[in-house]
């Protein structure tokens, strides 16, 4: 086996174990509302989540990952040691975030990490493809507003419906539409995010030769979503207590109304090719959800913290890229 191929295979490995990180550091996402509401115990709410996050490929296509794989950055300037910089600034800040129990976007320091490698490659920002940017920069500001009005209005119409009910029969319902919401949930994380590393891995493959055109082969999609339940299968849990506790207290109401919301907006996002942070989807519907009691249920405090993580992301990201494509670079390949 030559050293190309032994480069290539180590950074898919490298791409999975990004993947995997995506699913520890964003397995909050999909477990802390149905944990905290304590309609699943933290075992059997990892395993419902990790089973959606693998079969999501059953239900979506691939138009996210295309997006990433050649949306975003110029082509002609990715290299396989561009992709194995960029990895590297995603899975550093990722943990960098999880250690400090920040919701950060997976998403975003993914797309942060390779556009800083690409950025510091061609000694250009030419490289940057503004088509993709402008519709994940715009959801930056807009995913997180999608799910806090969602949450809000789901709040308020579930509430109006069941008004007149005893509280004991509402919290028994309530349980039980939340599995449905949390799996809807679960899916469109793993339907969004996994697509991210299938372009990546997809992106480096035609730059390393190995195919001639963007199509992602079924073996790179079933890593991909394998690699991301795996890693929602590890938990995170200082993250899990950030997003199920600190921001507002819940209901299974509560949960059921963030969760809808959450996958309502994560899935049109998948739909339209945007790889949008299923984390501030999350975030800003138990926010929306919160505030229906009143302003003062949801710690703002926190979530401001949780925004400055999102402001941060790309830029923190890209520079880690460029960091560890200097040392790369003095090394490897170009």
């Amino acid at each position: 086996m030559d050293l190309h191929l032994l480069y290539i295979i180590f950074i898919i490995i490298v791409a999975l174990a990004f993947d995997y990180t995506n699913g520890m550091h964003d397995a909050a996402n999909s477990i802390s509302t149905i944990v905290s509401t304590r309609v699943l115990t933290p075992k059997l709410a990892i395993l419902w989540a990790s089973f959606f996050n693998f079969i999501a490929f059953l239900v979506f296509g691939t138009a996210v990952a295309k997006t990433i794989g050649s949306g975003m950055i110029d082509p002609s300037v990715v290299t396989p040691t561009v992709v194995l910089a960029g990895l590297l600034g995603a899975i550093t800040w990722n943990l960098i975030t999880w250690y400090f129990g920040l919701p950060s976007s997976s998403s975003h320091a993914l797309i942060g990490g390779y556009a800083g490698a690409a950025i510091a490659a061609a000694g250009s920002f030419g490289v940057i493809l503004s088509a993709g940017w402008i519709k994940t920069l715009i959801f930056i500001i807009a995913a997180p507003a999608i799910g806090l009005t969602l949450g809000f209005l789901f709040k308020i119409a579930t509430s109006w419906i069941v008004h007149k009910q005893k509280p004991a029969l509402i919290n028994k319902w309530s349980r039980y539409a939340q599995l449905v919401s949390a799996a809807a949930y679960s899916l469109g994380h793993g339907g969004n995010d996994a697509q991210k590393t299938m372009g990546i891995i997809t992106s480096l493959l035609v730059a390393g030769g190995m195919l001639s055109s963007f199509v992602i082969p079924l073996w790179v999609v079933l890593a991909a979503q394998a690699a991301i339940a795996l890693g929602t299968l590890s938990g995170g849990w200082r993250i899990v207590k950030t997003m199920g506790q600190k921001i507002t207290k819940l209901q299974p109401i509560d949960g059921f109304c963030a969760e809808t919301a959450s996958a309502i907006s994560i899935f049109t996002a998948t739909h339209l090719g945007i790889p949008v942070s299923t984390t501030h989807v999350i975030t800003g519907a138990i926010s929306g959800v919160g505030a229906v009691k009143r302003i003062t249920a949801v710690r703002w405090g926190i979530t401001l913290k949780i925004v400055w993580a999102w402001l941060f992301t790309i830029p923190a990201a890209a520079l880690i890229g460029v960091f560890f494509y200097s040392i790369l670079k003095l090394f490897l390949p170009h």
